[in-house]
């Protein structure tokens, strides 16, 4: 079974390795939708794969590093598309959620990547 919380950051950046004149290469920002996917078995005594609350602290500790923030200035963010976003968030979210199974970035309403781990 797969469970997942979905969570909201406001953040600019910039990509530095597009075309020259290509929009994305200026500074601009974005209501990025975020979610965390755990795999797992239902656990027979709770009825749960994992409590929400453990991927809610999980995800706290990188959200002040990406919320509100300038993501090319983040260490390990300096080209910050959405899918180094999403591998980024993966690295530091998996050691806390051995479970992970997928990363969801969505940086606008139509348009996102899904990460399922670097074995994927």
């Amino acid at each position: 079974m797969e469970i997942f919380k979905r969570f909201t950051i406001e953040a600019a950046h910039r990509l530095p390795h597009v075309p020259a004149g290509h929009k994305c290469g200026r500074l601009h920002g974005h209501s990025f939708q975020i979610e965390v996917h755990v795999q797992g078995p239902l656990d027979a005594t709770s009825g749960w794969v994992i409590d929400f609350a453990e991927i809610k602290s999980a995800f706290a500790a990188v959200e002040d590093q990406i919320d509100h923030r300038y993501l090319n200035e983040v260490e390990g963010l300096d080209n910050p598309t959405s899918e180094n976003l999403a591998r980024w968030l993966w690295q530091q979210l998996q050691p806390a959620l051995p479970s992970l199974s997928k990363i969801i970035v969505c940086e606008t309403c139509t348009s996102g990547c899904i990460y399922c781990g670097p074995d994927a």
